[in-house]
């Protein structure tokens, strides 16, 4: 049996199966990379909710193994050489998955993979994620128009982008692959979470809207969206 006895989040999170990789996350846009990754690959895996609401990500034993804070988080018992491998930032998390299984990025298209993983990681996530806060949670009060206008208009931008390079592609990187499971969630949070997709222009994008579904449609997605659960 994998002893992970030496990494304190396993005694606020015990392994229910310390042979399986342990996902420490949320059902958040980038906690479900790693759940929908995890699933759409087959690995086994042991999902741990790290529940923002009782400050779980703040924890001593979370911190030890991310010291940002955030999720989603990961200890693989079979990692390179055959040691754990302990984990965090979610595009990391996708890398390594898609590297250990030779799935999700092939070696054909693994650069261009990469270029919109980091698209996503660097315009995608902070960009839809300010929206969000201006637009549905707290920031909504603020009276100065400037800044929803800022991260509105960067939203519209950057879908415009996504649109474009999806003409004529099931897959914004041809075959389906980390980089879909990246942006996809994010599109769904700024589309029905934050309801802020119509005022981004959603509505006169040709190839977005019909990639976002085809995402929603695969069966590994539908059963990632919902893990860990609460």
């Amino acid at each position: 049996m994998t002893d992970l006895a030496s990494f304190p989040i396993t005694r606020r999170w015990p392994p229910r199966r310390p042979e399986a990789i342990q996902l420490y996350s949320l059902t958040t846009p980038n906690g479900v990379k790693a759940s929908i990754a995890l699933e759409e690959l087959g690995l086994d895996y042991d999902a741990h909710l790290v529940d923002f609401e009782a400050s779980d990500q703040t924890s001593p034993e979370f911190l030890s193994l991310n010291p940002n804070n955030k999720i989603p988080a990961i200890i693989d018992p079979q990692g390179p050489g055959g040691e754990p491998l302990a984990l965090f930032e979610s595009g990391a998390i996708l890398v390594y998955l898609a590297e250990k299984t030779g799935r999700l990025m092939s070696a054909e298209r693994r650069y261009e993979v990469l270029q919109w993983l980091m698209f996503q990681m660097g315009g995608i996530g902070p960009m839809f994620g300010q929206l969000g806060y201006f637009h549905h949670f707290a920031g909504k009060e603020i009276e100065d128009p400037r800044p929803k206008e800022r991260y509105r208009a960067e939203t519209a931008r950057l879908l415009k982008v996504l649109d474009h390079a999806m003409q004529g592609r099931e897959w914004i990187a041809g075959d389906y692959s980390i980089a879909d499971i990246a942006i996809c969630p994010w599109l769904r949070t700024l589309r029905d979470y934050y309801q802020a997709a119509e005022i981004a222009g959603w509505s006169d994008l040709t190839n977005v809207p019909g990639w976002l579904d085809r995402f929603l449609e695969r069966p590994a997605v539908q059963r990632g969206l919902s893990i860990p659960s609460r």
